[in-house]
């Protein structure tokens, strides 16, 4: 069984395959009828066939034959295969225990807020707040029990929503010192700090 290189975007394939042969365009379309766009990325419609090569390799998925519908070109339609299920489910249960395998760029960015200016850095997250506050609006209808969508189908987005609604009250309190100076910084302020810093440094190594 093959268990290395899992991909967000392998096991979405290898799931939406799960329930049925079919080409490369239905399993774009069903991703993106599912909702799954939202927690998987697939901008580029490269990045599908893309998937679909790699698992093709890895002997999860084979070709089925080809869809020969009146007036459009012929597709072919994959399936997945035995070896395609069970790792689909090692992955699956992986990344479902695991933490610390990713690496966003908004931390970084934190990490070196200190080369803007106090207002700027305020500035440009309440930016990101703009956004996360449409990303939260948009996903609380789909919570709010109308669709009448089993919860099952819905425990992606209650995650999501989870980490967008504490994204945004940690940055509202975060914009709020900034813009009221209880978090600041200066350049001469940055100075001192890091010459503290390194002369700590030398007198553990010493």
């Amino acid at each position: 069984m093959v268990t290395d290189k899992r991909s967000a975007l392998g096991l979405t394939v290898l799931g939406i395959l799960a329930g049925g042969p079919m080409h490369a365009y239905r399993i774009q379309k069903l991703i993106k009828d599912y909702g799954k766009d939202r927690v998987v990325n697939v901008r580029q419609r490269a990045s599908i066939y893309q998937a679909i090569e790699r698992l093709l390799k890895l002997g999860l998925i084979e070709v089925d034959g080809v869809d020969r519908e009146a007036g459009r070109p012929e597709r072919t339609v994959y399936a997945i295969t035995p070896a395609g299920s069970e790792t689909a489910k090692a992955w699956l249960k992986e990344m479902l225990a695991t933490t610390g395998a990713e690496y966003p760029e908004f931390p970084v960015g934190l990490s070196f807020l200190m080369m803007l200016e106090p207002d700027e850095a305020a500035a440009q997250l309440e930016i990101r707040l703009a956004a996360l506050d449409a990303q939260v609006a948009e996903v609380e209808p789909l919570l709010d029990g109308s669709a009448g969508v089993a919860r099952i189908f819905l425990v992606e987005e209650e995650y999501r929503h989870a980490l967008l609604a504490a994204e945004q009250r940690w940055l509202r309190a975060l914009i709020g010192d900034l813009r009221a100076g209880a978090v600041t910084w200066s350049e001469e302020w940055l100075r001192r700090a890091a010459a503290e810093f390194a002369a700590k440094q030398e007198e553990e190594q010493s």
